[in-house]
């Protein structure tokens, strides 16, 4: 099949309309919940300390009984880590891509909750990891079987034979992902290695899911595999979200040809630079997938955010997905030496910036998390153990951006950027939001230089102001103001 040509450099890239005004959650499926249903399995604890190797055995049938939580957060979009059946809590390792892991309870159980979801208005996007398989993937277990007589020999990458797959004593002889032996390298020149995962890509959106966020895809170096990857997932949804896990410059995948997004962890290094400044864990995040941050000031971040947000197209931007961290990184609370107040700071900034804010699971209680597999906890279910002042800031920022079209659609405009004070505008046409935020030790009275209207109300608080350009808001020290024209 011909791939679908580029688009020009400077026509409009369609995205999902949809994402703009989504609120997306992360659920690392074997930590989330486990329902019961699954059984005769070696389990570790609900709550041990995670590991590389071992299994919670939370299960899709888990988060449907935890939907109503879900959204009580105001989210509207689910992005899960893979489902597929694998030999690795991950599930990266994938071993058959159009079964859902027996473990977390197999095809019935995604269909269950995809139903479920989409009844509570929820999207549902899926991991998909098409560069490597696994050992226990069928056609590359072929060749371990039959070697070179292989069917499947140039679905893979093989500079010899036998296969070295599990001699860790010698290097591999066959491409895999970063040397990983257990992860091998598909072979995508191969016409019918194309075909399969595009089939497979296919396949789940015709079963119902809203889009695929898509894993290393920058290792599959050819475009006109994701040019012909989006053109047959959109003829299926053209509203389906196609998401790249890029972590550099991603213009080459956003000129509107191949990806919608990418998880945008150049929001996320600025976020811990600037509220996390104070306490910053150097050697934790050097261990991490965010690596070294330095603190940054007001005037520093604003810069960085402001570029940040003209980075690529503005509809690419609205798109983009937005995070504080992930499976690959420490958990934001503890790369900032465990300090609640940077969180919620930086948690205010994700619900009032440009782009499409995702939560990881746990984060909105407080979990605690470092470098993998720390970060990768079981949720804990005992709501006594909640940080119940992250989870109401949640909720009320999630509300205020669901209520206000410039905090889900408008620019991005700096007023105001000193020391550890920040006051910046999200603007769309008519509609205005100004956030105040002192990340600072005292109380500072902040200017509002771009305000356009004269009554505001702090979504956060509740207090209605009286403001004009010339006047000052008062923000206590370590906190935030959203304010709403009344």
């Amino acid at each position: 099949m011909t791939p679908t040509p580029a688009q020009p450099q400077d026509a409009r890239p369609i995205t999902p309309a949809w994402v703009q005004d989504a609120v997306f959650y992360q659920i690392f499926p074997d930590r989330f919940a486990r329902s019961g249903r699954v059984t005769g399995l070696n389990l570790q604890p609900w709550g041990d300390a995670p590991h590389f190797h071992r299994y919670m055995g939370g299960d899709l049938w888990g988060v449907i009984e935890k939907l109503d939580h879900i959204a009580s957060l105001g989210v509207t979009a689910i992005y899960f880590c893979p489902v597929f059946q694998s030999a690795s809590n991950h599930r990266y390792h994938t071993h058959d891509y159009y079964n859902v892991d027996p473990m977390l309870g197999g095809n019935d159980a995604l269909r269950a909750l995809i139903d479920a979801a989409h009844a509570r208005g929820l999207k549902v996007v899926l991991d998909g990891v098409f560069n490597h398989a696994s050992r226990g993937f069928f056609q590359f277990n072929d060749l371990l079987e039959q070697g070179e007589a292989s069917a499947y020999r140039d679905w893979f990458h093989v500079d010899g034979w036998p296969l070295i797959a599990y001699d860790d004593s010698r290097p591999a002889n066959y491409a895999a992902w970063w040397g990983n032996r257990a992860l091998p390298k598909f072979n995508t020149n191969n016409p019918a290695v194309r075909d399969f995962l595009w089939d497979v890509a296919e396949y789940w959106m015709r079963q119902g899911i809203d889009g695929w966020r898509l894993d290393v895809p920058n290792e599959i170096d050819d475009d006109s595999f994701w040019q012909e990857f989006r053109r047959r997932v959109k003829a299926i949804n053209p509203e389906a979200y196609i998401v790249g896990e890029i972590w550099g410059d991603a213009h080459r995948w956003l000129a509107g040809d191949q990806f919608d997004a990418v998880m945008n962890y150049h929001f996320t290094r600025p976020c811990l630079a600037f509220f996390g400044a104070h306490t910053l864990d150097h050697p934790m995040n050097e261990r991490s997938g965010t690596g070294r941050v330095d603190a940054m000031d007001a005037a520093a971040f604003a810069h960085r955010m402001a570029e940040v947000s003209a980075m690529y197209h503005p509809d690419i931007v609205r798109a983009q997905l937005n995070l504080l961290d992930s499976h690959d990184t420490a958990r934001y609370l503890t790369a900032v030496g465990g300090d609640h107040t940077a969180y919620r700071l930086a948690l205010t900034f994700l619900m009032t910036y440009v782009g499409a804010p995702c939560i990881y699971y746990g984060d909105e209680i407080g979990l605690p998390g470092g470098p993998d597999p720390d970060c990768r906890r079981a949720f804990p279910w005992d709501e006594a153990s909640w940080n119940q002042d992250t989870l109401a800031l949640t909720r009320a920022l999630t509300a205020a951006r669901h209520a206000t079209p410039a905090l889900r659609s408008g620019d991005f405009r700096v007023l105001h950027a000193q020391s550890e004070t920040l006051v910046y505008a999200r603007e769309n046409g008519d509609s205005q939001a100004v956030i105040a935020m002192n990340a600072g030790h005292q109380h500072a009275d902040l200017p509002l230089p771009g305000v356009t209207k004269a009554h505001y109300r702090d979504a956060l608080t509740g207090e209605v102001f009286e403001l004009c350009p010339c006047q000052t808001v008062p923000v206590e020290a370590r906190s935030a103001r959203v304010l709403i024209p009344e």
